[in-house]
């Protein structure tokens, strides 16, 4: 690892905890209820992210 590497790590470690944990979830899971639960995360996480728009 080179030192212009290290600040691309931290946001490596979160983007793959997000997507392991509410894009996979919301795509794959049989369970309905957790389908819909990784949607409502997923949805207020793009909504924070996005200009003009608050996460419900």
């Amino acid at each position: 690892m080179t030192l212009t590497s290290l600040p691309l790590l931290p946001f490596l470690l979160v983007f793959t905890a997000l997507y392991a944990g509410v894009v996979l979830p919301a795509v794959w899971s049989r369970r309905a209820v957790r389908r819909e639960a990784a949607l409502r995360v997923l949805s207020r996480l793009l909504g924070a992210v996005r200009p003009g728009r608050r996460g419900r």
